[in-house]
């Protein structure tokens, strides 16, 4: 699968950081010379510092056949961060991002990006298998995915159920665990008060755990930590968000080499009361029409 915007890609620790430090400085200067082109989806500093890494450290570059060749692929001591460069996910979350739109609208648009987040987070991970089928006009090998090997869905409620509404359509075999957790508005800290989770995953189980927001990355971590606890590797879990932000990001990449995150945009900044800027308000309330 190739990579669309890849926030960590080939990045060391360090350099996260320093990227994540520029970011929270608010220097907007490091957007303006990316080159982005007008009308092009915006990239956030840490998905442009890997880009411009990838472009400035690839050997022979003059040579664009052999350094193809030579290109390793993903790392799995990295953690990866896809952002899809797709025009309807800006469009909706043009629509999410809107304080005027109302509830009904907001919770079916979160579900929309759900569904195409999700689709770009599958693309290379469904377990398959091959087979004939007996067509109109003679048999056909086809490649089918395997039921027998479900994808355990993690939402964290109570936000993380409307990116699942749409789910069915682009994950044919799921079987859905939830997690609770309540975030205290002092501390910023996350309570766990459900968890649904099976006792123990089999091995190799495949975990796609979806929260909107990825502020600080507490709640994140302790649902990852939960998954891991009950035998999931951090290989085979990805996480899919509408909007992460670098506090998280840095949190989650130093703790889980190997997680991939797909997320419809990076927001550089994060407020004293924990809340993503611009973001999207509370996901939860507004999707629900409470608060």
């Amino acid at each position: 699968m190739k990579s669309y915007s890849v926030a960590m890609t080939g990045v060391s620790r360090r350099q996260l950081f320093e990227t994540v430090a520029r970011a929270t400085s608010r220097r907007r200067a490091t957007m303006t010379s990316t080159g982005r082109r007008p009308g092009a989806p915006r990239r956030s500093p840490v998905c442009a510092a890997a880009a411009a890494e990838e472009d400035a450290g690839a050997p022979g570059a003059a040579n664009s056949s052999e350094s193809e060749r030579a290109k390793p692929g993903p790392s799995t001591k990295q953690m990866l961060v896809f952002v899809p460069p797709h025009p309807l996910i800006g469009h909706w979350l043009g629509i999410a991002r809107s304080a005027a739109t109302p509830p009904p609208i907001f919770r079916s648009t979160l579900a929309e990006l759900g569904r195409i987040l999700i689709y770009e987070c599958a693309r290379d991970w469904l377990p398959t298998f091959d087979a004939e089928v007996e067509g109109p006009m003679g048999r056909a090998k086809v490649q089918m995915v395997d039921p027998m090997q479900p994808i355990a869905v993690v939402p964290i409620l109570r936000a993380g159920l409307v990116l699942l509404e749409e789910a069915k359509t682009v994950l044919p075999a799921t079987n859905t665990y939830h997690l609770g957790f309540v975030r205290d508005d002092q501390t910023l800290e996350a309570t766990m008060y459900l968890n649904k989770l099976p006792a123990q995953f089999s091995e190799g189980q495949r975990v796609l755990i979806v929260d909107p927001m990825l502020a600080t990355g507490g709640t994140m971590a302790q649902a990852i930590d939960q998954c891991v606890g009950r035998g999931a590797q951090v290989s085979d879990i990805r996480v899919v968000c509408v909007v992460a932000c670098p506090p998280a990001l840095s949190l989650l990449s130093g703790k889980y080499p190997g997680l991939r995150v797909y997320a419809a945009m990076i927001d550089e900044e994060l407020s004293p009361e924990g809340y993503i800027l611009p973001g999207l308000g509370d996901a939860g309330d507004r999707a629900f029409g409470t608060g």
